[in-house]
């Protein structure tokens, strides 16, 4: 719910400062808010058990690596929701459910016939949202289906790094990189301003604040235990909300047609992982 949501504001956003520079400001925020979150933790453990390392190489290196994959993700998507809506935006984003298990068999991870079932209704429910009747798609419904892909990336990167590392340090870690290069872009491609961060600063707050630091460190907690998988599917649904959102507070519309494809998108996410779990 909060990151279809964070659609909205991702929106709301853009009319105030570019992409990178609220990226840069987002993420910025969501790796601050971990700060107090990890003094806590290791205050608390001090009292039980030795505190895990906060500087260790194998979470900085992991932070480094999800940070990039971060970056560039959360950057298309970024700059592609510009020309696109926050509905249209949270379902072709949605997609990496059927990208995660599709990636998976990179690593010899079982792929049923329920996610290519799924994959095929998802394709063609992409086809009635975004392609027009001249067969064309729109240059940010483009970028923000390539985002997907690294979305599903990450998704199969974290239980990876999570092996040797704590999930609030990883989150820190990644949400700082992220942060980091997307100051790099937007000072290298951008004009940075004071008031455009102020005029736009509830947005970003709730992007940064609820979107990075609260929904992005659950995804990483939860995914300690949960198959990428299965994680991927329950992600998904910050499609109906970003729908949902953009109806109430943007005053959004998606034509017949659209919302026809809106509906496959969905059937495809849930029957890929409803499918697979019967298989199983």
């Amino acid at each position: 719910m909060i990151w279809g949501f964070s659609f909205v504001a991702q929106r709301q956003g853009m009319e105030h400062v570019s992409p990178f520079t609220f990226n840069a400001v987002r993420f910025a925020f969501g790796a601050a808010s971990l700060i107090p979150v990890i003094l806590f933790n290791r205050k608390k453990q001090r009292s039980t058990t030795t505190p895990q390392v906060l500087f260790s190489k194998a979470t900085i290196n992991g932070g480094l690596c999800l940070g990039v994959v971060l970056f560039t993700g959360s950057s298309l998507q970024q700059i592609g929701i510009v020309e696109t809506t926050a509905g249209k935006a949270g379902f072709i984003t949605g997609l990496y459910v059927i990208i995660v298990p599709l990636l998976g068999l990179l690593w010899k991870q079982k792929t049923g016939r329920g996610t290519w079932f799924g994959a095929i209704l998802a394709v063609i429910g992409m086809y009635f949202l975004s392609v027009t009747n001249d067969f064309t798609i729109s240059k940010g419904d483009s970028l923000v289906l390539v985002s997907a892909l690294f979305w599903a990336i990450h998704v199969q990167l974290v239980p990876l790094f999570l092996r040797k590392s704590n999930a609030l340090h990883l989150s820190l870690y990644q949400f700082f990189f992220c942060s980091l290069f997307s100051w790099l872009a937007a000072i290298q491609w951008e004009t940075i301003t004071i008031s455009g961060i102020q005029g736009g600063m509830w947005p970003i707050l709730y992007a940064g604040l609820l979107s990075v630091g609260i929904a992005y460190t659950l995804q990483i907690i939860a995914q300690q235990k949960a198959h990428p998988a299965h994680a991927a599917i329950i992600l998904s649904l910050e499609a109906v909300f970003a729908v949902l959102g953009g109806y109430i507070i943007l005053n959004e519309t998606i034509s017949m047609r659209g919302m026809f494809g809106c509906g496959l998108m969905l059937a495809g996410m849930l029957l890929s992982q409803l499918l697979k779990s019967k298989e199983a």
